[in-house]
């Protein structure tokens, strides 16, 4: 997984500088951090929506999809702050044996 992860990131550190007129990704970093968030925010919410639908339905391909544009938009928003995928691997890592209400009690101190 990580794998795709590092190739992700080395991609969108290629076009983060690429003619907008030929790449996405570029088109974004051109249009500034306020957009790329825009986009994260309605993927977010067609997550959400795929979610609901999927709990209904049973069928799963539209909350993946989803999942993946958010995902991907989260890492082009990384990208446009210059950070890498790697320090929210850590961050994750870091949590992992933490109770989720532990961590949640120590982020409001």
């Amino acid at each position: 997984m990580s794998d795709v992860l590092q190739a992700l990131q080395e991609v969108l550190a290629q076009r983060k500088g690429a003619d907008a007129d030929t790449s996405y990704v570029a088109s974004l970093h051109a249009k500034g951090l306020n957009k790329i968030l825009e986009k994260v925010g309605e993927e977010a919410t067609e997550t959400i929506l795929a979610a609901k639908d999927a709990e209904k339905s049973g069928l799963t391909d539209e909350v993946i999809a989803e999942t993946a544009d958010l995902w991907f938009h989260c890492l082009v928003m990384l990208s446009q702050l210059n950070i890498e995928h790697t320090a929210v691997l850590a961050e994750l890592e870091r949590r992992f044996d933490l109770s989720g209400l532990v961590e949640k009690a120590n982020r409001s101190k």
